[in-house]
């Protein structure tokens, strides 16, 4: 189970389907998905072309975790920060600004996406909670130039 909740947040495309199912909903979820899903990009560039380049840590030795718990080779890029966790918390703080409901009902989703970047051995526990804290920063700038709207905002 983990093995397939990791591998759908590869590249955010969880992300983006969710999204989708919050702009059908409309309202404070509708622009959560929206912000959530510009704060993606953010994140990302923020995690791998800025942070990975310069914190080459190698990611945990294959020998570390299970084999039955292990999804293929790891990956060659570097370990620190977790891209998926960057992705994950910036997403659902991005949705959270502008709907409280929303941003409680994906924080779940998240929190396991980012679990299972540790529990596949594909990061260090540190990977994901550096991970975690550029996505959830990137998501509040956003609220430097772009203010939450409505009486359901954080």
């Amino acid at each position: 189970m983990m093995i397939g909740l990791s591998k759908s947040a590869n590249r955010g495309q969880i992300w983006v389907g969710v999204a989708a199912l919050l702009i059908a909903v409309g309202g404070p979820a509708r622009r959560g998905a929206i912000r959530g899903t510009l704060v993606l990009g953010a994140s990302t560039l923020v995690a791998t072309k800025l942070l990975k380049p310069l914190f080459p840590r190698h990611r945990p030795p294959v020998h570390a975790v299970p084999g039955q718990r292990r999804f293929g080779d790891a990956a060659d890029t570097p370990s620190f920060p977790s891209a998926h966790a960057a992705l994950a918390a910036a997403f659902t703080t991005g949705v959270a600004i502008e709907s409280r409901t929303a941003g409680y009902l994906i924080a779940p989703l998240a929190g396991a996406i980012a679990y299972s970047r540790v529990h596949t051995g594909a990061h260090w526990p540190s990977d994901v909670v550096a991970g975690s804290a550029v996505g959830v920063t990137v998501a509040l700038l956003t609220q430097r130039f772009w203010s939450a709207h409505g009486q359901n905002a954080a």
